[in-house]
């Protein structure tokens, strides 16, 4: 078998070999850190598995053990020119928070939007792109000291982000990056972490670019809800899917990551479930019987909820027991990105401000009102240059009410619903320390005996929503709002000054 660079379980290893077998048809030799020509094209496969399984550790030593032979990374913050016939490897996840967990662990990650669209770089800092990535001498910018330049090093070093390395020396994106352009050129090969999420669209446009793509997904999550209950890997033959069991040394013990697995058991009920987090919170403080929602948490962990009726409720409670006013936002309230609203002819500038994390899903701080009637400072959870100001819809639903209420807006511009709380489905893609589910609505769910894809629903909800949680799971089981213990803050978040997006909230 293959020489390992770590000690994998036997099905990893198994894995290992498998997708070491699809890149050597694609032409990298992981056994001997080679690169030849491809013997053709290495397809699809799918790596799947539960949480637990060990799936983003084998993508990350797959990722090792190709930039170990000479497979060029690209990151889709900039892409050098200069290497015409080289191999690549991008590693897409479709949210950045599911990008930023990979980043987290030494994995370059970016979004599938991020490999769609690339930036084009100003000429001179072109220059300083090009050093950062090894492939040229330290440039000398007007402006940029060799202090800076050593910070930008540094950064570019521990993070392997472009734009990040920019910000570090004081640059914003505007001072680099000149506009966006779709993709024409195919690359070599894609890893998508939390495959699980991609509709066809998706699954089409990355098969287009990839010639070799290996999917890393979850069969116990949630499909996305326009396909019908499947994933895009259901339907790939038996011979290219495979599959990794739980359970590692790692996560041997924990006891979220054993509650997930025990949803697996068909005669398992709701109350059974619910009766087994109880007598497993009493000898393990990582599980939480909680009798109200801590709305302390919401600020940055939203409630996890399956109706959209009791999301907005809890949106509101929150609002209510911090004194929000009706008529503004509070600095520190988080928000989810609900899309851009702008018409076909400001293409451009939807492009800017979904490179810079504004993309559908993303979690948002609210920092405060922008220079610009309409427009607000932002903070992008896991974005890697996270503070940026752009023109803002924002949208605070109300219960029973069907038009939200808009305290201030935009004509046109990036689309935000409340973050307190979200539903389940929009959680997949993200984690978090600690995690607040509402089980009144698992309940619910429950007892309507909703079934997806020959599997009760409230069991795909529940471990969806538990395994959203790094280290702490909060069971919340009554429908109450526990007191702030002070003010909304953002001080934890301003570690940079905002950068300014270009999008013109008048006609042009």
């Amino acid at each position: 078998m293959t020489t390992l660079p770590i000690q994998f379980s036997d099905d990893q290893a198994a894995a290992y070999d498998s997708v070491t077998e699809m890149l050597r048809l694609a032409g990298v030799d992981l056994d001997d850190s080679l690169l030849q020509a491809p013997k053709g094209e290495g397809g699809v496969m799918a790596l799947i598995g539960k949480a637990g399984s060990g799936k983003t550790l084998l993508l990350a030593e797959l990722y090792k053990a190709l930039e170990q032979s000479g497979v060029d990374v690209v990151s889709g913050d900039y892409e050098s020119r200069k290497k015409g016939d080289r191999r690549t490897l991008a590693i897409l996840a479709p949210t950045n928070k599911a990008a930023s967990v990979l980043r987290l662990r030494g994995v370059p990650a970016t979004t599938i939007h991020r490999i769609l669209y690339t930036p084009m770089y100003d000429p001179e800092y072109e220059k300083l792109a090009e050093w950062l990535t090894g492939r040229g001498d330290p440039p000398e910018i007007e402006g940029l000291t060799d202090e800076a330049l050593a910070r930008a090093a540094a950064f570019y070093e521990r993070n392997k982000s472009i734009p990040g390395a920019m910000a570090s020396a004081g640059l914003r994106g505007s001072d680099f990056i000149t506009g966006w352009k779709r993709r024409e050129e195919p690359l070599d090969i894609g890893f998508v972490d939390e495959s699980s999420m991609l509709d066809e669209r998706q699954y089409n446009d990355l098969k287009e670019i990839f010639p070799t793509l290996l999917l890393f997904g979850d069969p116990a999550q949630l499909a996305p809800v326009n396909q019908s209950g499947s994933m895009v890997f259901d339907a790939m033959p038996e011979n290219r899917k495979l599959e990794l069991h739980r359970i590692h040394r790692q996560d041997a013990d924990n006891p979220i990551l054993d509650l997930a697995h025990a949803l697996a058991d068909p005669q398992l009920t709701f109350q059974d479930f619910e009766q087994m987090i109880e007598d497993v919170s009493k000898r393990d403080d990582r599980v939480v019987w909680g009798q109200r929602v801590e709305v302390d948490l919401m600020a940055r962990s939203p409630v996890l909820v399956w109706r959209n009726a009791t999301r907005i409720k809890l949106i509101n409670a929150f609002r209510t027991v911090h004194g929000a006013p009706e008529d503004a936002l509070m600095e520190g309230e988080p928000l989810i990105c609900d899309g851009i609203e702008l018409p076909m002819k400001h293409r451009k500038k939807r492009l800017d401000l979904e490179a810079r994390g504004l993309i559908k899903g993303a979690q948002v701080v609210y920092l405060g009102p922008g220079r610009k009637p309409g427009f607000s400072r932002l903070h992008v959870m896991g974005a890697e240059d996270p503070q940026v100001s752009a023109a803002s819809i924002v949208k605070i639903e109300k219960p029973d009410e069907e038009e939200p209420f808009i305290p201030f807006a935009a004509r046109m511009g990036a689309t935000f619903l409340h973050g307190a709380a979200v539903t389940i489905h929009k959680a997949q893609g993200s984690q978090w320390a600690t995690t607040q589910v509402f089980a009144p609505d698992l309940f619910v769910a429950a007892r309507m005996g909703r079934v997806e894809a020959g599997q009760p629903l409230w069991k795909r909800l529940a471990y969806v929503a538990i395994t959203r949680a790094q280290e702490r799971l909060i069971w919340v089981v009554r429908n109450r709002l526990a007191k702030p213990s002070g003010p909304l803050v953002v001080d934890d978040l301003r570690a940079a000054p905002a950068a300014t997006l270009k999008l013109e909230v008048e006609g042009e």
